[in-house]
């Protein structure tokens, strides 16, 4: 099991961190007292498998319970349970223009001053800054290169290329799917509806692929639909994107777009690329 202590200053990015983790197939706890993380590793120690990577987001929001994260600490080293601690940080301008921003008082002094909140904490946290294994600062750090950062530890030596491609095949009749991230339309080729042996058939049907595959524009244009794809989906990783949607729209969603679909989807698949397939007309479609 791979065990994640996230914690550092408040307004520093914790949860924008456990965000990342979670994304990367972390099973994620916020503000978990740290008196309870012995019971908890006892509780998922019997569903290793399901919890075989866990974060817990550990910080003063514990109250009088922080103080006990060094005794948990200890309990996990003298039970062999690995763990690294991620400590994020930021400088005090940057920190109170987040406060400001949220329009948050700090944590620590609720009714006081934030910067003296912040350097309260700092004197807090000194030690467990001192033991930790990882330390971001994210003052200057947007949210796409703090994940960077972030899967800079954790993916080494996983499979960077974990991104979830979606290939989604829908009628403009019904609407563009709303989580799409990169949309083509097909509706300029030739339809295969108007010839009556196809009408009442669909792309996935050996006789409509060859019908709208025969002619050249089709194939010129889901050349470009590929050159388009092979470009961005190594970009979408290097931003750290998870999730990649591109939706294939024809007028009704049965012929064209379900072709160029199913075309797409082969292709990612024949280049090693996990991808998933869906055709949305056809899925609703009443027998």
């Amino acid at each position: 099991m791979k065990l994640t202590i996230i914690t550092g200053l408040s307004g520093a990015g914790r949860s924008q961190a456990m965000k990342a983790m979670e994304d990367i197939g972390y099973y994620c706890i916020d503000n978990l007292p740290p008196i309870f993380i012995p019971k908890f590793m006892d509780l998922i120690s019997k569903n290793i498998r399901e919890f075989s990577k866990v974060a817990l987001v550990i910080d003063i929001r514990g109250g009088k319970f922080f103080d006990e994260l060094y005794n948990s600490l200890d309990y996990l080293k003298n039970n062999n349970i690995g763990f690294d601690i991620i400590f994020l940080e930021a400088n005090n301008k940057v920190l109170l223009k987040r406060f400001k921003e949220a329009r948050r008082t700090h944590p620590l002094l609720p009714e006081g001053s934030i910067e003296e909140g912040i350097e309260k904490e700092k004197e807090k946290l000194y030690l467990l800054r001192e033991m930790s294994h990882i330390i971001i600062d994210t003052s200057n750090l947007n949210i796409s290169n703090f994940k960077k950062e972030l899967y800079k530890y954790y993916l080494k030596g996983e499979k960077k290329d974990n991104m979830s491609i979606s290939v989604v095949s829908f009628g403009f009749k019904k609407g563009i799917p709303l989580d799409s991230d990169m949309v083509f339309d097909v509706r300029m080729l030739q339809n295969p509806y108007y010839i009556e042996e196809l009408k009442y058939l669909t792309g996935n049907d050996k006789k409509v692929q060859n019908y709208v595959m025969k002619f050249p524009e089709s194939i010129k244009y889901f050349e470009r639909i590929v050159n388009m794809v092979d470009f961005l989906i190594p970009q979408c990783l290097v931003e750290g994107r998870t999730q990649f949607v591109i939706a294939i729209g024809c007028t009704g969603g049965q012929h064209r777009s379900v072709t160029f679909a199913n075309k797409l989807y082969d292709y990612l698949r024949s280049n090693n690329r996990e991808a998933n397939l869906l055709h949305r007309e056809l899925a609703n479609k009443k027998v």
